[in-house]
């Protein structure tokens, strides 16, 4: 209980929970929006889910100041592609931040003559650039990784012809082999593992807005319930959060 107190309690928690029941409507709206006895059912879920979005934006306000604070931590990191990868998502994040204020600004009337598709345009394009820089730093986590269980199988094999062997092996079906590799890399670590998939999920909303790759409501919302229990899941247990 103590737990769980701790965890509402922090504007991320309430803010993943929020998100988790936001998307949770829009499933289960898109899943009996056809049947004929649930029209007040499905209105409700949709009335839920613009409630949850609103509180939200509005959990979000200051999150502008966070995201610049993140950025400005990790142009520390040491490595080149961390660094600039990570940078720039913070940045962009923050970007869509100021974005997504005004939106709010315009939902509750402070500010009607707002343009709003325009800034739900920025503020898509800013979170997709951001998502797309996290995929960026999970490719390079995952590259190096691939690269250091290479190494190790070079120091472990007992001759280099064995080695030649292995690696005509490997080229014989690269797909295969490249796959287990993958799957034994993010099997050892998971916080690489839910990051990854939290990032893939998050794409699918503004690949739909943006008319990269359309979809509909339903595989939105799965993909946002997915995307929103691990991030529950890495708020109640830091240590499986991908480190910066």
């Amino acid at each position: 209980m103590e737990s769980f107190v701790d965890f509402t309690n922090r504007s991320q928690g309430r803010d993943q929970l929020f998100r988790a029941t936001q998307y949770t409507c829009m499933l289960l709206s898109y899943l009996i929006e056809h049947k004929a006895d649930k029209e007040k059912l499905v209105m409700k879920l949709k009335q839920l889910e613009s409630s949850m979005s609103s509180g939200r934006k509005m959990f979000r306000l200051g999150n502008m100041v966070h995201a610049l604070v993140a950025a400005r931590r990790t142009t520390q990191l040491p490595n080149v592609v961390p660094r600039f990868c990570l940078t720039a998502s913070h940045l962009t994040r923050a970007l869509y931040f100021v974005c997504d204020a005004v939106l709010w600004l315009k939902s509750v009337g402070l500010q009607p003559d707002i343009d709003k598709p325009k800034w739900r345009n920025w503020a898509t394009k800013c979170y997709y650039f951001s998502i797309l820089m996290n995929l960026a730093r999970d490719w390079y986590e995952i590259s190096w990784r691939l690269e250091q269980a290479i190494q190790e199988k070079k120091k472990y094999n007992s001759s280099w012809d064995n080695h030649n062997q292995e690696l005509n092996c490997v080229k014989c079906d690269g797909l295969h082999s490249f796959l287990l590799l993958l799957f034994q890399i993010l099997k050892k670590h998971p916080p690489l593992l839910l990051d990854l998939v939290k990032n893939l999920c998050d794409l699918s909303g503004p690949l739909d807005t943006l008319g990269i790759y359309k979809t509909n409501p339903g595989v939105i919302g799965f993909c946002g319930i997915l995307s929103s229990l691990v991030g529950i899941l890495t708020l109640a247990s830091p240590h499986l959060k991908l480190k910066q």
